[in-house]
């Protein structure tokens, strides 16, 4: 999703001017070799209000970054807010340092303290701080992880998460609310009973989920242990959550599974989430929404599926905690060269479900976008690994090392009341969940 940057460069002309031309041209570089025709970059530093009000004139950008080349007072980025209210980056430049008690060229970070203050006196959240001069490799990092989230956050206003079905009774935690949605994270939750997309299923013929056949049979091994019924009502399902997903233009679903997928339909929903999951529709089971919604930010930051599981197992000596369940994880996270099997349900004895263990990542995260006690937003993040371990237990599982003390990690996130379900993100999002935290205005908890 393309982005309109604003970058407005601010200063004042008694400075050290060589000096401060020398750092716009190189941030100006920077900014237009990481983000190409998306940044508008003025062609001389703004030395007024007024030049700030000019370059912000119709621009409606998705991001400002306004850095101070020099000292310049709060009438600056007080234009700036005048015209903006989303996501802005006040970046400061390192203090040349010449002879001992020579000039003081720039005065960024005193320019960069007046533009906080003023921000923090007109709004609510806070802007993202970056420090550092255009050469360094820290800042450039920074600058491409708050772009990343606030692609996201685009791309979130546009997300529509569906719901189908009801949380069992004692799931309560993933229950979506669709006002809560929109106003926290501008999605659009839209809901479906389980029964409606079961008589979808009913309704189809064999030869009219023949495409769900042949995309099945991309993913998963073992089938043909599967009895004929269950194998022809798999196909059927997963051609109705197929269509239903398209013509909705649905980006992240939570279905409800037991009992009704066992009891009124016979077959599990499980292999159908698990191959929705491997496509790029991020499934959570059990109608958790939010959990959907947290492996849907892992999958747009990392463009891979998350795995959805329950905390089930640790092991204080290789420092280990293990996510499990019964077998709905993205084919695409098996390993290679073992593949999605299929199996059984491990308590209802029905299948099709999926069996593996996933694949290593040197680099993941836990993710969990979840509630206090108040019922109010909160972001969890832990970075781990997630290692090459067989199959834990019947189902899928994902065995992530830690880096903190699991012991002590488990107790904490009890403590807190953290939810029993979350997203095994492959990648480390640490730093762009604690950005999209600030710039949603939800407290992020990290643990390392």
């Amino acid at each position: 999703m393309n982005l309109k940057i604003v970058y407005l460069p601010i200063g004042v002309g008694t400075y050290h001017m060589e000096t401060a031309h020398e750092a716009f041209e190189k941030s100006a570089e920077l900014l237009k070799h990481l983000f190409g025709d998306e940044v508008v970059i003025p062609a001389d530093i703004l030395f007024s209000p007024d030049a700030v009000k000019e370059q912000m004139k119709g621009a409606s950008p998705d991001l400002v970054i306004l850095q101070n080349i020099t000292f310049a007072n709060a009438a600056y980025i007080s234009e700036a807010l005048r015209h903006y209210e989303g996501p802005m980056v006040l970046w400061t430049l390192r203090e040349p340092v010449g002879e001992a008690g020579g000039r003081l060229k720039l005065n960024s970070l005193t320019g960069t303290f007046s533009a906080a203050n003023t921000y923090h006196q007109i709004r609510s959240d806070v802007p993202e701080l970056i420090f550092g001069s255009p050469e360094e490799a820290a800042v450039a990092d920074q600058l491409q992880k708050i772009c990343h989230v606030v692609r996201l956050m685009k791309a979130m206003r546009s997300l529509k998460i569906a719901q189908v079905g009801h949380t069992p009774q004692g799931f309560g935690f993933g229950r979506g609310l669709d006002a809560e949605i929109q106003k926290t994270f501008g999605a659009e939750l839209v809901s479906i009973e389980a029964r409606e997309l079961i008589g979808r299923a009913l309704a189809l013929t064999d030869e009219e989920s023949l495409p769900a056949q042949e995309e099945a049979g991309k993913w998963i091994r073992g089938m043909e242990k599967t009895p004929e019924k269950n194998v022809r009502d798999f196909h059927r399902l997963l051609k109705a959550y197929q269509d239903w997903v398209g013509e909705n233009g649905i980006g992240a679903l939570s279905s409800r599974c037991w009992p009704d997928f066992f009891v009124e339909y016979g077959t599990p929903v499980c292999s159908v989430l698990s191959i929705l999951n491997a496509v790029g529709t991020p499934c959570a089971c059990e109608a958790d929404t939010y959990g959907a919604l947290s492996m849907w930010i892992g999958q747009q930051l990392t463009d891979q599926a998350c795995f959805f599981g329950d905390p089930v197992a640790l092991d204080e000596e290789e420092n280990t905690l293990t996510f499990w369940h019964c077998g709905m994880a993205a084919c695409s996270l098996a390993k290679p060269e073992e593949g999605a099997a299929v199996g059984v349900h491990p308590n209802r004895k029905i299948g099709p479900t999926m069996e593996f263990g996933t694949r290593a990542a040197a680099k993941a995260s836990i993710l969990r976008v979840g509630k206090d006690r108040n019922g109010a937003f909160r972001l969890l993040v832990i970075p781990a690994e997630v290692l090459d371990k067989p199959k834990q237990f019947l189902g899928t599982s994902c065995v992530t090392k830690l880096s903190a003390p699991v012991r002590e990690t488990v107790q904490s996130l009890l403590e807190a009341g953290w939810e029993p379900h979350y997203a095994v993100v492959f990648g480390d999002v640490t730093g762009e969940i604690e950005i999209l935290g600030r710039m949603l205005n939800l407290p992020v908890t990290v643990v390392k």
